[in-house]
């Protein structure tokens, strides 16, 4: 093991590392969500940005709860490196294109005067899907939550993201009323529209006088593109730190590793200026729909599916899980078969080299992407990638049984039926819902009511689909096999199926 005795700095960083070289930057973007993702994406693009045109495009990141990676740049001059990795080796670059990091729950006031600052003109945010606080039932901001219900009474200290962005336009409209950009770059269908909507129903929840004040304002001077964000990003490990220990002879505490594989599409639809990341690569387009949607379809969905059927098969990895045939076999079934026909295929996407990327990206071994971190927070990203399809599927007559499978082997992770063990990767899947799905399991006699339960009534997904008395029997047949037989007999019972219902 390299032993490493200077951290990285700006005063060690090597010739050629950096990934521009632009010093003194002035502050123009705010992040939300300080996380590995953001430092290997939306960070790498405004560094290319900066090489190649200057601009106040320096970024004020938040973290929402963790005070590890900012206590950890604040000591590394808000320097991390990026590290590329495939089989072929490992690159790593350093973004330096922060100035300054800070804990959102620790300074609720430091984020609204942040958003509300003059000089920003653009806010971007990584909060994953769980961060927006609505409600799947509803499709709408969960007025029920106990953040949004504090948010919407404190207006100083806001705790959900919807609440600082609220909070922060309001700041920003009674010191200078500048307009400003809300990016979200999250895994939500029409990211930007449903950004757009849960700021103005939170909005819509204030005292008449600051409705008046705020709404006529939002829809002059506040912009709320959609984009489309696609890189794997797995989490940091001491393997990854040694690995900038041995190139950069430098101690980086967060280092973050990538796949060489970087994506990002948005609509150039901004209220005050933008870094140039086409520079980067990014592109823009008046038409993200389509680019959304084969990601959160072809790749996020079937990626869901091969985390809980590794997970479930002992598998860590998401290398190791599609390295498995059975494992590979369904998810080429619920891509071709049950998420591609759903989909207009945007211009200048060859489906066919589209998809043998993919499974080249899964089987990175290199990159060593954890099952149990693809797998977290499925009671929201599902509902994102699930409904629409299986509802396609089922207006047409059929049973799309790969979709049911992914939910099957989902609740058989999170909310396994009494004295069945998913084991230690499952078990590893951190999710918002999976106690209250758990004691649903526990408490529940047969499985069709359980799934009922979880699919009617707790609205996993939406409730057109737990209306669907076909797709809820499904799901449950295909628990039972899981929890009998494994999730190998699941699967062939899912491709038997499918080959009976299309003659094949």
């Amino acid at each position: 093991m390299t032993t490493v005795q200077q951290p990285i700095s700006a005063a060690t960083l090597p010739p050629g590392v950096r990934g521009h070289h632009r010093t003194g930057l002035g502050t123009g973007q705010v992040h939300l969500g300080l996380g590995n993702f953001h430092r290997a994406h939306q960070a790498v693009y405004t560094a290319a940005a900066l090489a190649e045109e200057d601009g106040p495009w320096g970024v004020h990141a938040f973290a929402s709860r963790s005070r590890a990676v900012v206590a950890a740049l604040r000591e590394q001059d808000l320097l991390s490196a990026v590290l590329e990795i495939s089989p072929g080796g490992t690159a790593v670059t350093v973004p330096a294109v922060h100035t300054r990091a800070d804990v959102a729950a620790d300074d609720p006031a430091a984020v609204v005067a942040a958003i509300g600052a003059e000089a920003t003109r653009v806010v971007t945010l990584t909060v994953t899907e769980n961060g927006y606080t609505y409600s799947p039932a509803t499709q709408r901001l969960d007025l029920d939550d106990p953040g949004v219900r504090h948010d919407l009474r404190d207006g100083r200290a806001p705790t959900t993201v919807v609440g600082q962005l609220v909070r922060g336009l309001q700041h920003r409209l009674r010191s200078h009323a500048a307009p400003v950009t809300i990016l979200s770059c999250d895994n939500l269908s029409a990211n930007g529209e449903r950004t757009a909507s849960l700021v103005r129903e939170f909005a819509a929840e204030l005292p008449a006088a600051e409705q008046a004040e705020l709404l006529p304002w939002l829809d002059r001077a506040v912009a709320f593109p959609s984009s489309m964000v696609d890189r794997i990003v797995p989490a940091t490990t001491g393997a990854h730190r040694e690995a900038v220990g041995r190139r950069l002879g430098l101690r980086d505490l967060v280092p973050v590793p990538a796949e060489p594989f970087s994506m990002w599409v948005l609509e150039d639809a901004f209220a005050a200026g933008r870094p140039r990341w086409e520079a980067g690569g990014a592109l823009f387009t008046d038409h993200v729909e389509p680019y959304e949607l084969l990601k959160l379809r072809l790749l996020n969905g079937t990626h869901s599916l091969i985390a809980y059927l590794g997970a479930l098969a002992g598998a860590a990895t998401i290398p190791d899980a599609v390295a498995r045939p059975f494992v590979e076999q369904a998810a080429r079934a619920v891509l071709l078969d049950e998420y591609a026909p759903t989909l207009t295929v945007p211009d200048g996407v060859d489906l066919d080299s589209y998809v043998a990327q993919l499974f080249g990206r899964w089987a990175n071994t290199a990159l060593g992407h954890r099952t149990s971190q693809v797998g977290g927070d499925g009671s929201v990203k599902l509902a994102q990638r699930v409904p629409e399809p299986a509802l396609f599927h089922l207006a047409n007559g059929g049973v799309p049984q790969h979709l049911a499978l992914t939910v099957a082997a989902y609740l058989c992770c999170v909310a396994p039926r009494p004295g069945a063990d998913p084991g230690p990767h499952a078990a590893a899947m951190r999710d918002p819902a999976r106690e209250r799905l758990a004691e649903r399991s526990a408490r529940t006699g047969s499985t069709r009511a359980f799934v009922e339960g979880v699919l009617a009534e707790d609205h996993l997904l939406t409730p057109d689909v737990g209306a669907e008395r076909a797709f809820v029997e499904r799901v449950a047949e295909l628990v039972d096999v899981i929890t009998a037989h494994g999730p190998e007999a699941a699967a062939a019972e899912a491709s038997a199926a499918t080959a009976t219902a299309t003659g094949a």
